[in-house]
């Protein structure tokens, strides 16, 4: 696990120094190279990077966390895991600001699906760390946060949150408490809300480039 940090593509900045730094975390089963998918779509002074999921699935794919069915039909996180992979993910931020010509006043998090869900963690967690949250189709867990955010300084944090009104993944109601969730911490916020499953349209792509325009 400790080995996260090598397990990255990246495309570099249009700009030599001090480049705006976008991280990348894709979902449950998929790879480094799902989100970068987006990468040529995206303002070239972006300095992008796609992280690997730590944990290695069966027959291909990683996670975040492992997901566990049982014999009635309900599931549950491995809240350990996915803890043990938020702070992995900010350590990396650390290191990548330490390697790659970047402004580590300026970072992004986009995360989809499990990657949404560790984004929000992240952000959540260590504050100090992030600027502009991307989370597409996940929702807040809860269960890998701190027991008392409030005393948290939120104020740098800005969120772009998406979801699909026919998610059959995530289910949208989770996602529509993310709104009331974020404004009782004070946390400015966008939520959005397409007629898809789940997955990223056309237009929430276009939506959420946009609303990254407007920070960079």
């Amino acid at each position: 696990m400790a080995e996260l940090s090598i397990h990255h593509i990246t495309r570099p900045s249009s700009i030599k120094e001090n480049a705006p730094l976008l991280i990348m975390l894709h979902g449950y089963g998929s790879d480094e190279n799902d989100l970068f998918s987006f990468a040529s779509e995206l303002p070239e002074e972006l300095f992008i990077i796609s992280l690997r999921a730590p944990y290695p699935m069966q027959p291909f794919g990683n996670a975040w966390y492992a997901i566990n069915f049982d014999a009635e039909h309900n599931k549950w996180n491995d809240n350990e895991q996915a803890t043990a992979s938020r702070d992995l993910i900010a350590q990396f931020i650390d290191e990548a600001c330490d390697t790659y010509p970047v402004n580590k006043d300026n970072i992004t998090l986009l995360g989809f699906s499990q990657g949404s869900i560790l984004s929000y963690a992240v952000a959540l967690t260590y504050p100090n760390k992030v600027n502009n949250i991307i989370a597409l189709s996940g929702y807040v867990s809860e269960d890998i946060l701190p027991e008392n955010l409030n005393p948290n300084d939120y104020t740098k944090l800005d969120f772009y949150c998406s979801h699909g009104s026919v998610d059959q993944v995530i289910p949208v109601e989770w996602a529509r408490k993310t709104p009331k969730f974020l404004e009782a911490l004070n946390i400015k916020h966008k939520y959005s809300e397409f007629p898809v499953g789940h997955g990223v349209a056309p237009q929430n792509f276009y939506e959420f480039r946009t609303w990254l325009n407007d920070k960079l």
